[in-house]
């Protein structure tokens, strides 16, 4: 090799697998450490581009950068447009609604003022780069919430806002877009307005039909399964290219369009689709995340003076909290709630692709300022992400919307072995949840002052009742092995399989009813079935919280309890893991208490904590 490896091209090919490896190790690696994955992605770019320069993408990818950094972006706003539900909107609570139709428009305009104002970007920029700014990144969002595990309301309003915002804010980018485009490029001012009536008119027509025609032949059986998801990328890119031929910079328009009309089409395979869009957009954000900040220049990073932390200190302590305190005016949401969401404003990594991008077709337009939309995008992200990920937990803690440290177990199915689970763990101070859609069911749970939803946990009513972030873990325990099949399969790849439990299902060993690995969640109860473990109840086994001492270890209680079932331990530090049989070897620290179901008996260890009386 010739030259400095700072000199050296890197091969097209892989240059694309260091785009690749970087974007999805940095996610791992940040869900490993419960760190925000946008810092270390950032990080791993800045070091890549333009501290080693291992990677340079105009030199190492060339021509082929911006075509694909504008269809990844076109991806990720369909995917933006595939969230935005019109039903979910209007079942969504008071206070969503607020943010989206008042807080929307005020978050734009107070962004814009503030570029403009503090952080002396044109009208032009300043305009495009506001509509963007409203986007509070549900990719941060979510992980954010997981970790500071917040009371149900200020999480769903963080929540649903993050959701419904990020297709609004990407489009508001774009019609801004679209109106810098045509006065930039028409000849007077009637020309332009119509120039922008048609690209617009164009673009919503274009994107509606490609989205109706898709719906109508989904729902006709015209394309197989196995094609939807080719054919939805391919009429995706369809859409895109013909807009943007008819009118430039009008295909993202068409596709967040496109987006919407599927969201709202009602097609029974949605989800799937839904699910594959985010597996792909996950990687293409971070690719596209990885692209832009190894393409920054140090030249570009020095536009980042005091102007620009300027602007992020007024961004997160004006523009933000006054925009949520005047769109939750004269509703019944508690102060101290108003606060903890006015405070928390976490922008994502879609904000820094979807500048980047405007802010290079600013730049070929002509705008100067358009160069500095790249780095401030990167300065926000990062400031709001660093502050917001280490004060969440803090802040909510303060103002007391702050759960407990130990993850929540949601329980499906209303018997006596799901209540008196569910009683030993609170007892143990885990939050719980007993859901069964037949409300006599759940007589034993209220009557024991334990937490209840009456319903089907898989409804969309749940979605809006339930705080489904609380509850990182869930056991389908009902009388309905194919249900509780249902429930552990549908939610496996939103929480992880790791975190999803059944009870055996009845002749699950024979060969002729045997489920592939696919289906299902993990066995617990030591493998037995509903009825073995309520037989067991019923003949007076009771559930007991142990702690573990050095006078009392797992050695001394499994000889005090031949035949003992452990359902869980809860190390010292709060951290619950639910147990799948006798041969799940677990660590047993002086302090760890263990969750069980044991056989009656005459005398009691002193560090039991004994809740038969809520089982039986």
């Amino acid at each position: 090799m010739q030259g400095t490896l700072s000199e050296a091209a890197m091969a097209p090919i892989m240059a694309f697998a260091l785009v690749g490896a970087l974007g999805v190790g940095a996610q791992w690696i940040a869900w490993r450490l419960r760190l925000p994955a946008i810092v270390l992605m950032l990080l791993a770019g800045l070091l890549i581009g333009p501290v080693f320069g291992v990677f340079d993408p105009e030199r190492d990818i060339g021509p082929l950068m911006q075509p694909m950094v504008a269809i990844a972006v076109a991806i990720i706003l369909f995917e933006g447009g595939l969230t935005l539900n019109i039903h979910s909107l209007r079942d969504a609570a008071l206070g969503v609604r607020r943010l989206v139709v008042i807080g929307a428009p005020l978050g734009w305009l107070l962004s814009a003022l503030a570029l403009h104002y503090v952080a002396g970007l044109g009208w032009a920029a300043a305009s495009v780069f506001g509509g963007i700014m409203i986007v509070t990144g549900p990719t941060v969002i979510a992980p954010l919430l997981r970790t500071a595990r917040l009371a149900r309301r200020p999480a769903q309003l963080l929540q649903w806002e993050a959701i419904v915002n990020d297709p609004i804010g990407a489009l508001a980018a774009v019609l801004a877009l679209e109106l810098v485009v045509v006065l930039d490029t028409a000849e007077s001012f009637g020309v332009a307005a119509w120039d922008l009536a048609f690209g617009i008119g164009v673009a919503c027509i274009l994107g509606a039909m490609t989205g109706w025609i898709l719906a109508f032949a989904f729902k006709r059986g015209f394309v197989p399964e196995f094609m939807k998801v080719p054919v939805l990328f391919a009429f995706l890119l369809v859409a895109f290219g013909l807009s943007d031929f008819i009118l430039h910079e009008s295909g993202l328009l068409a596709v967040t369009v496109m987006g919407v009309v599927v969201a709202n089409a009602n097609l029974a395979s949605y989800t799937e689709m839904r699910r594959f869009k985010e597996h792909a957009t996950i990687l293409l954000v971070s690719g596209v995340f990885i692209l832009l900040a190894a393409n920054l220049e140090f030249s570009a990073l020095a536009l980042l003076d005091w102007r620009a932390a300027a602007l992020i200190a007024v961004v997160i302590f004006v523009a933000r909290p006054l925009t949520v305190l005047v769109s939750l005016l004269k509703t019944p949401i508690p102060m101290k709630e108003r606060l903890l969401v006015a405070f928390t404003g976490p922008r994502g990594v879609v904000l820094v692709a979807v500048a980047g991008l405007f802010g290079e077709r600013l730049s070929e337009l002509g705008f100067e300022d358009g160069a500095r939309i790249g780095p401030l995008a990167f300065a926000l992200v990062a400031a709001t992400v660093v502050l917001h990920g280490f004060t969440l937990r803090p802040v909510a803690r303060w103002l007391g919307l702050a759960g407990g440290e130990t993850v929540g177990v949601a329980l499906i199915g209303g018997s006596a072995f799901s209540v008196g689970f569910a009683e030993a763990l609170k007892k143990a101070d885990v939050p719980v949840l007993i859901a069964d859609p037949n409300r006599a069911r759940l007589r034993g749970a209220r009557a024991a002052g334990l937490p209840t939803f009456f319903g089907d946990i898989l409804s969309e009513s749940a979605e809006y009742s339930v705080e489904i972030a609380s509850y990182g873990i869930w056991i389908a325990a009902t009388d309905n092995d194919a249900y509780n099949t249902l429930v552990t399969t549908d939610m496996g790849p939103e929480l992880g399989r790791e975190f999803i439990f059944q009870l055996r299902r009845v002749k699950q060993e024979s060969s002729r009813h045997a489920l592939p690995a696919t289906l299902g969640g993990q066995t617990i109860a030591g493998g037995r079935t509903y009825t073995e473990v309520n037989a067991l109840i019923a003949e007076g086994w009771s559930f007991r919280v142990t702690r573990l001492t050095e006078e009392f270890t797992l050695d001394d209680w499994s000889a005090y309890y031949p035949g003992g079932i452990p359902l869980a331990r809860i190390m010292p530090g709060g951290d619950l893991r639910i147990l799948t049989g006798p041969e799940d070897e677990f660590r047993s620290p002086e302090g760890t208490r263990l969750v069980a179901l044991v056989p009656p008996e005459e005398e009691t260890p002193q560090n039991d904590s004994d809740t038969s009386e809520a089982a039986e």
